[in-house]
């Protein structure tokens, strides 16, 4: 059983992006209207039939959903992901420009919400029911509770009416043509994308380290005078990493294709405002392979997390 084990988990991860590209082959397509009526506008009702069939043919419009569909899948598995009407550009190029910057927004985010979750999350847990305490959940609940539009704009207006500060609304600088302007660029949504994280990491946090210290090997290191920091960070929290690498794992998981709202209001080139645009013009190539690259990013960060659980905790490793 064990032999076959990393054999089940590959399978699944291609049921998994098979099923993500079923879905949402057929949710694109029961949104109103189709790809000639979104790139023309009013002027498709001016189309005669004949015009429209030879766009339809242009467009693959023409053939039957199933073959659409496995057309499409079998252009992927060739690394053809489909072109760009709206930008004259392949899915593949576009990608290779916007995904860098989801990623880098992604792992600043992450970084923060960590420095931010995990140190509340001791403070919480070091003593229950205290003032502590409540700070530390009063901070989670607010970042669970704010949407992440009303922080953004609330930040970006207070930032650039009261301190001047807006480098969002330069043209976007990758890391390697400004280092300077794009750390700027990425403080203000790396900021908000980390505070709401930051919630369930602390919470995760305290719910494990609480679980943790009250184990008979704790009772047992503190009776043997065990100093209370090396207690804290050798024996409770490398306990606990585990549901604390979890969370970390789906969060981040979760930026790389939920962070449209936050990439559209400070204008970052991400993959997820990618797939906005796609569905505001009917771009049925690009939000389809964008969508399945975001899949496939997904369950390599699941993978990934269950390899760190080996890392972390010998137990997984012995079963």
């Amino acid at each position: 059983m064990t032999r076959n084990r990393p054999l089940r988990r590959v399978l699944a991860a291609l049921a998994t992006l098979f099923g993500v590209a079923v879905v949402v082959f057929i949710m694109l397509r029961a949104i109103p209207g189709d790809q000639i009526t979104a790139g023309l506008g009013t002027e498709a009702a001016a189309l005669t039939p004949a015009q429209r069939a030879a766009l339809e043919a242009y467009y693959g419009l023409d053939q039957p959903l199933i073959v659409q569909f496995f057309t499409w899948l079998g252009n992927v598995l060739t690394g053809n992901l489909g072109y760009s009407s709206r930008s004259q550009e392949s899915v593949l190029a576009l990608t290779a420009a916007s995904l860098p910057v989801t990623l880098e927004l992604a792992v600043l985010s992450i970084a923060l919400a960590l420095v931010i979750g995990v140190p509340l999350g001791l403070l919480a847990a070091s003593k229950p029911d205290a003032p502590r305490d409540g700070f530390a959940q009063t901070v989670g609940l607010a970042g669970l509770s704010i949407p992440a539009f009303l922080l953004a704009t609330s930040l970006l207006t207070l930032m650039s009416a009261s301190f001047g500060f807006n480098p969002n609304g330069e043209a976007y600088a990758y890391f390697f043509q400004d280092p300077w302007l794009n750390l700027q660029q990425m403080l203000l949504p790396s900021i908000v994308l980390g505070f709401g994280i930051a919630a369930p990491i602390m919470r995760t946090t305290r719910t494990a380290v609480l679980e943790v210290r009250s184990n008979d090997f704790i009772r047992t290191a503190r009776a043997k005078g065990v100093p209370p920091r090396r207690l804290q960070v050798k024996h409770v929290l490398r306990n606990a990493l585990l549901p604390i690498v979890t969370m970390t794992g789906l969060q981040f998981g979760y930026l790389l294709g939920g962070a449209v709202v936050v990439e559209q209001i400070f204008s970052l080139p991400g993959i997820g405002r990618q797939v906005l645009l796609g569905i505001q013009q009917k771009e049925y190539a690009l939000v389809q392979s964008t969508v399945l690259i975001i899949a496939l990013l997904f369950v390599l960060v699941n993978l990934l997390t269950d390899a760190l659980y080996r890392i972390i905790d010998p137990r997984v490793r012995a079963a």
